[in-house]
């Protein structure tokens, strides 16, 4: 069982949006006293982390013809340590 600040670390998501998922049903959690806790395996249900929207097609590229870079993937990935 994890709390959601430990869910929130190996998500690599800020615990709000965990807590955010939670109200919403997204993710599966019990309520120990004033604590959600949450269980391994509905946290590894969730499935990919990808629940962004695609960018719109003229922002898919920078101004000089190349991708646009993912800066949010860099941020998330500096946090986790890779």
């Amino acid at each position: 069982m994890l709390t959601v600040p430990e869910a929130a670390r190996r998500t690599g998501r800020n615990p709000e949006t965990i807590r955010r998922w939670i109200r919403s049903g997204r993710l599966r959690a019990h309520k120990v006293g004033t604590q959600h806790v949450i269980d391994e395996a509905d946290l590894d249900a969730l499935g990919g982390d990808d629940e962004r929207l695609p960018l719109p097609p003229e922002w898919q590229t920078t101004f000089w013809g190349e991708p646009m870079p993912d800066v949010g993937r860099w941020v998330r990935d500096s946090r986790q340590g890779r």
